[in-house]
């Protein structure tokens, strides 16, 4: 199993309502948020990329769109379209665009320590993605309902650890101030 096996699912649909709307086109390090993970993810070799999206999300160079049906749909919903997508893929990589400080490494510590079956990210001893799931999650991750997102099925899972402040979600503008100050070295 190698990195052309995964197909990416990037969750980029929110509604940013804690963050006063538009969260993904708001400017981080001189370009929009849902940039930095998206660049990130588009420069590996995955077999195919997607980003459910709205329509106030950025564009990514390499990713397919997938608009969110209904707009405002709840996060089990981004998932659900995610992985409908894709019913033949070996595996699917789930992260979400308003992380833009998760680095390319640790996308490599997942898929070289991913057996075939799922593994996520550990932060503070708590399981969440990004996350790689094999094709037999999927259908639970198409059943999952309201604002969660797939931790329920890490939970007893391997995982690798990801330093807290590397795994910073957006949320709101002072989420957006800390992530600069982070990249600023400050």
């Amino acid at each position: 199993m190698t990195v052309a096996d995964i197909v990416v699912v990037l969750l980029a649909a929110g509604r940013g309502s804690r963050f006063g709307g538009s969260k993904l086109a708001a400017t981080l390090a001189g370009r929009p948020l849902a940039r930095h993970l998206g660049d990130r993810l588009a420069a590996l070799p995955f077999k195919r990329k997607l980003m459910i999206c709205s329509e106030a999300t950025p564009e990514v160079e390499g990713f397919e769109r997938i608009a969110l049906a209904p707009p405002g749909a709840p996060l089990s919903h981004s998932l659900a379209t995610g992985i409908g997508e894709i019913p033949d893929a070996y595996a699917a990589l789930i992260a979400l665009a308003d992380m833009p400080l998760v680095p390319s490494s640790h996308f490599e510590n997942l898929i070289q320590a991913f057996d075939g079956d799922r593994i996520g990210t550990s932060v503070a001893d708590r399981k969440m993605v990004p996350a790689i799931f094999g094709a037999r999650h999927f259908p639970a991750l198409r059943s999952l309902q309201g604002d969660r997102g797939a931790a329920a099925l890490l939970r007893n899972g391997p995982a690798i650890p990801l330093d807290q402040h590397l795994a910073l979600d957006i949320d709101t503008p002072e989420d957006l101030a800390r992530a600069e100050a982070i990249i600023q070295g400050r």
